[in-house]
């Protein structure tokens, strides 16, 4: 199976504007037989300005899923090229409430949505509860979880054990003020703004700790440890205030990187999937190996939990957050 992750810098709030850039990549994709294809978190709306627009704005973004006329181009798009992409939006429920979504389309007229579990981006999004699996090219399954959703073991896990073989990762990641002093760091957006003479240093930043040197240390493990693929998309170049680092890659059952981005730049990261891989990996056979009656601990409260939002912005004082 031919799979793409996409990395491009969408404008912040120009839905039809991001649209068209995402035709243009289908259209490149289908030339050279791709059959999945997957863009970034939120990538239709921009991603982190959506911090800063009250509930109205926000709401002038959404759309219905599959109603909206951006699910309804995309599935007409699956269609036309045979191909399964994915995209971020923002969607409003019938009941009105907001969320960050990833929503895919399949050729065959079928579609998958999910709902970022760990949504922190405004408070008038809420975050989904369930997990995301679905049936997609040759029937093969495949699983999706959005930025931080990933960072969390146990949704990958979970999304593993429903039978995924295929984990669709969205980001908007890199180069941000995560709190953690051994994480990500920011990038002064004026590195990107001046990368026709500053190149080699933005490069580096990107392909360094605050980018993909932070993403070695965990995202790897995340194939290895359940025997899936992984298609981590995520943006590139100015979000806002933040400059996000690319470094879209795709990776085998066993952790290896497949194929990367090496520069941050708007561009296709292609690979093949071998699925006779998967039989006999690593993470595979551990699954076999599981003990479930010992992991009820897993499940329980420890009172030290918090929700998302809290966590991800405690070293900011309310002001800025």
């Amino acid at each position: 199976m031919k799979v793409s992750a996409v990395q491009f810098c969408h404008a912040p709030g120009d839905v039809a504007g991001n649209l068209a850039q995402v035709v243009g990549f289908v259209q490149q994709g289908a030339m050279i037989g791709v059959q999945v294809m997957i863009f970034p978190e939120c990538c239709l709306p921009g991603y982190w300005h959506l911090r800063n627009l009250s509930r109205s704005q926000l709401e002038e973004l959404a759309e219905r899923i599959p109603e909206g006329d951006s699910s309804q181009s995309v599935l007409k798009m699956a269609k036309r090229y045979q191909m399964t992409i994915g995209v971020g939006l923002l969607e409003v429920s019938q009941d009105g409430r907001l969320f960050n979504s990833f929503f895919i389309a399949n050729a065959d007229g079928s579609w998958a949505n999910h709902r970022k579990i760990h949504c922190f981006i405004s408070p008038h999004l809420d975050s989904g509860d369930s997990y995301t699996v679905f049936n997609g090219p040759g029937n093969h399954r495949f699983g999706v979880l959005t930025c931080y959703d990933n960072n969390l073991i146990e949704n990958v896990r979970a999304t593993a054990l429903l039978g995924a073989e295929i984990l669709l990762a969205p980001h908007q990641t890199g180069g941000c003020d995560s709190g953690s002093p051994g994480a990500m760091g920011v990038i002064p957006t004026e590195l990107w703004e001046r990368r026709d003479e500053r190149w080699k240093e933005l490069v580096a930043e990107c392909n360094g700790d605050k980018g993909r040197g932070w993403l070695m240390r965990w995202l790897p493990s995340r194939a290895h440890d359940s025997g899936m693929f992984l298609v981590f998309s995520n943006g590139v170049g100015r979000d806002d205030n933040e400059v996000r680092t690319g470094n879209s890659m795709i990776l085998d059952p066993y952790g290896r990187i497949l194929k990367e981005a090496e520069e941050p730049r708007e561009m296709l990261v292609t690979a093949e999937l071998d699925f006779g891989l998967r039989d006999r990996s690593t993470g595979v056979r551990w699954m076999q190996a599981r003990r479930p009656e010992l992991y009820e601990l897993l499940t329980k409260r420890t009172g030290s939990e918090k929700d998302t939002r809290t966590v991800r912005f405690d070293h900011l004082g309310p002001a800025e957050r």
